[in-house]
């Protein structure tokens, strides 16, 4: 079965003629002609008996050339349509191209805006400085220690509550501490000691701050158990872990632990009598 194929041309949509103008303006100009009025060219006050081409663009455009720009536009050759005139405002295009003048608002000098720059550059150096200081401020308040942390880094006792003799435990940042008051002959005591045969030399005095007052750690240097007091071979304290014994001064004078009980910071408010250890 053999196809015959056959081209079919299909009218364009706008149609112009060779000389650029479309067919809709050539029927109004023919309507024109038709009825003899203005603008048909056939007017003897217009153009004359015989009239203007039909082809010819009419004189009411030709009068119009002041403000109109006339551009003509070639579109691609498709063999159907022509070319075509194209009518746009020169003024508009003058216009749309015009820079604005900012010469009015330069500085006349370099030194005319001086103050405002070093106003403005301090102004922000002090807005950072607020902001940095406020950032810092916020990081240290964060990291500091809590109410109860600060309410055990203090700890006061009555004096009045310990008889002479006797001995106080409290618990002063998860540690005991021992509190004692010794009698004048446990002072006369510790005096007579000889401290060049003791193992961590120290003498009394250099462990209190008033002789009938002693304050230590109730944590054994050795491995940091709990010694027992008025315990031991030289009547102070006595850890039963590992054997170590502590006079009423708190010094070592035998088995493994290798330095004295510690003494911890404290003083002594006397409109109070009371003793603060921290």
């Amino acid at each position: 079965m053999a196809l015959s194929l056959t081209r079919i041309n299909l009218a364009p949509s706008s149609r112009a003629l060779a000389s650029g103008l479309p067919v809709s303006a050539v029927n109004h100009a023919l309507k024109g002609i038709q009825a003899g009025g203005h603008g048909s060219g056939h007017a003897a006050d217009e153009h004359g008996h015989n009239g203007p081409r039909k082809d010819a663009i009419p004189s009411w455009v030709a009068r119009q050339s002041g403000s109109m720009h006339v551009s003509r536009a070639v579109p691609r050759s498709t063999g159907i349509y022509q070319p075509r005139y194209f009518s746009t405002s020169a003024r508009s295009l003058r216009e749309t191209t015009s820079i604005p003048d900012f010469t009015p608002y330069l500085a006349k000098s370099p030194n005319t805006n001086r103050s405002l720059q070093y106003f403005m550059v301090g102004s922000m150096g002090l807005l950072a400085a607020s902001g940095a200081k406020s950032t810092v401020s916020d990081i240290l308040s964060n990291m500091a220690a809590s109410a109860d942390v600060l309410a055990l880094a203090k700890v006061e006792v009555e004096m009045s509550a310990i008889p002479e003799g006797k001995n106080l435990i409290v618990k002063w940042r998860g540690k005991p501490v021992f509190i004692r008051h010794r009698t004048a002959d446990e002072i006369e005591e510790a005096n007579k000691v000889d401290i060049k045969t003791l193992r961590d030399p120290q003498a009394d005095d250099d462990r209190v701050q008033r002789p009938e007052w002693l304050v230590m750690l109730g944590v054994c240097t050795h491995l940091g158990c709990v010694p027992l007091g008025q315990a031991g071979d030289y009547g102070g304290w006595f850890c039963p872990c590992h054997g170590s014994h502590y006079d009423i001064s708190g010094r070592i004078r035998r088995g493994p632990a290798p330095l004295n009980l510690e003494v911890p910071a404290y003083t002594f408010n006397d409109d109070e009598e009371k003793l603060v250890i921290g």
